[in-house]
């Protein structure tokens, strides 16, 4: 086994033992990285340690070239950033060569983010005097107020949500455990829901999920998505509302208000900082569109 592969395995072993990153991630990792490792010793670059900035922008390049899309790209550039990281902190190398690099603009792009204005509509858009509404609209609260992903929020269950203390905790990617805070609408509206229509949809059923179907079953992703698509009609929102999108306006809503980007990414529950710092793109580019439409001398 090379050099270059010896400290690749040292850095999976890291994100594996002290990251806990989930098992597909680290898969995804390994490969980009074995990528890079064989475009080095195509250019005759042996040792991880004798790369520069240059070698991996010449490595972005070649992926461009070879017909990888910006995003796909910029998540090589995120491995390999993560890698060189690790080696300088274990001081095998003194400098990171991956830090000057940016990342393929395009693929910092994010899904749709809707407005303030916009979630408020969505939120409101479900039918709160029917049983089903009222639960939809405690989970439409709550993933907004959170950030929620879509497997997190299906799998928030009873024990997680500490209504007085105004928190859920949340079992995120790698079985990494967080704490993430709530507002009072959302608190009010889980409280509601809890007291008054969850134990109609459990029919005398024991249930320790949060948000269930009838029968006391937690619901799916694919039906989370469908309602999303519903409300999102509903409100009128014309952009493509995933069920992702929450999760993506409560970042760069916070971002936007002027959130420290470390507490975001504590609240996403992102191990890396460079995946949060995508969302400064965003908000930066919505500044700047607001900017361009209302500023007079613009």
């Amino acid at each position: 086994m090379s050099a270059s592969h010896l400290l690749v395995d040292q850095y999976m072993n890291f994100l594996l033992v002290e990251k806990g990153l989930a098992q597909n991630t680290l898969e995804a990792y390994s490969k980009d990285l074995d990528v890079f490792v064989g475009f080095l010793e195509e250019n005759k670059v042996n040792d991880l340690r004798e790369a520069d900035t240059l070698v991996i922008v010449q490595h972005l390049i070649k992926l461009r070239s070879l017909g990888l899309g910006a995003r796909t790209r910029a998540r090589h550039l995120v491995a390999i950033r993560g890698l060189f990281s690790f080696l300088e902190q274990e001081k095998v190398i003194k400098h990171n060569p991956a830090k000057l690099v940016d990342l393929p603009k395009s693929g910092m792009r994010l899904p749709d983010v809707i407005s303030v204005g916009e979630i408020e509509t969505l939120l409101e858009a479900p039918n709160e005097m029917d049983v089903l509404g009222a639960r939809d609209r405690a989970m439409l609260e709550l993933a907004y107020a959170s950030g929620l992903r879509v497997s997190e929020l299906i799998h928030v269950r009873v024990q997680d949500i500490h209504l007085d203390a105004g928190f859920v905790r949340v079992m995120g990617k790698g079985s990494k455990e967080r704490i993430v805070p709530m507002g009072r609408q959302a608190r009010e509206k889980i409280q509601s829901y809890m007291e008054n229509d969850r134990p109609i949809l459990l029919k005398g059923k024991p249930g320790e999920y949060l948000f269930v179907v009838r029968g006391g079953r937690p619901m799916t992703r694919q039906s989370f998505w469908k309602l999303m698509k519903k409300y999102a009609l509903k409100a009128g929102i014309a952009k493509n509302i995933t069920p992702h999108t929450l999760r993506h306006s409560f970042a760069s809503h916070l971002l936007e208000g002027g959130a420290d980007l470390r507490v975001v990414q504590e609240m996403l529950g992102h191990v890396d900082i460079s995946t949060t710092q995508i969302y400064t793109h965003v908000a930066r580019e919505r500044l700047i569109e607001i900017h361009e439409r209302y500023h007079p001398r613009h």
